[in-house]
């Protein structure tokens, strides 16, 4: 299968291209978020107040970087469980965020957000973080620096290898226990 390139911010008409399975080669923004950015990213929409990253056409990268080794944009920076953020999911994505990156299965309600939102669900090799590192060219603290590891990041990203797990249609990818 040939890789399909992608580059950020993401638009509608790219995601809509996109199917379960795609393999995908992804240049642009990250931001990372895990648990208590999820968290607080939702209190913020809950009370009405702005948000310190504008999340429309970003991904959502559900990882926790380690520091920086001299000479490095970021440290290993693997993916995160999905379903541990799946209680925030559809409320980023009905404001604004269209793809999300991390392992595992997703609920039904974020499945639905995502065809609803025109979103899309994509997983990354997961305990590869030295490898992925090697795709960040650049990292940032965004926002919340106070919680270290689980602040948000802006990693800029070249050739991020992505595949398709959930596409905008609610298609999930086949496994090889399914095939």
């Amino acid at each position: 299968m040939i890789m399909k390139k992608l580059d950020g911010p993401l638009t509608d008409k790219a995601i809509i291209s996109l199917r379960s399975g795609d393999e995908v080669a992804y240049s642009g923004v990250m931001y990372t978020a895990r648990d208590q950015a999820h968290k607080r990213l939702a209190d913020l929409i809950k009370k009405g107040k702005k948000l310190p990253v504008d999340l429309r056409g970003q991904i959502m990268y559900y990882c926790g970087p380690t520091p920086a080794r001299p000479g490095n944009a970021i440290g290993s920076c693997g993916p995160t469980t999905a379903g541990r953020m799946d209680a925030f999911a559809p409320l980023l994505l009905k404001h604004g965020v269209q793809g999300m990156v991390a392992k595992g299965e997703r609920s039904n309600e974020v499945r639905k957000a995502i065809t609803q939102y025109h979103g899309i669900y994509f997983v990354t090799y997961a305990g590869c973080g030295a490898l992925l590192q090697g795709f960040v060219k650049s990292s940032r603290v965004a926002a919340f620096p106070e919680l270290g590891a689980e602040a948000i990041y802006e990693l800029r990203v070249e050739n991020f290898p992505l595949v398709v797990a959930i596409d905008a249609r609610g298609k999930l990818m086949k496994t090889t226990a399914e095939e």
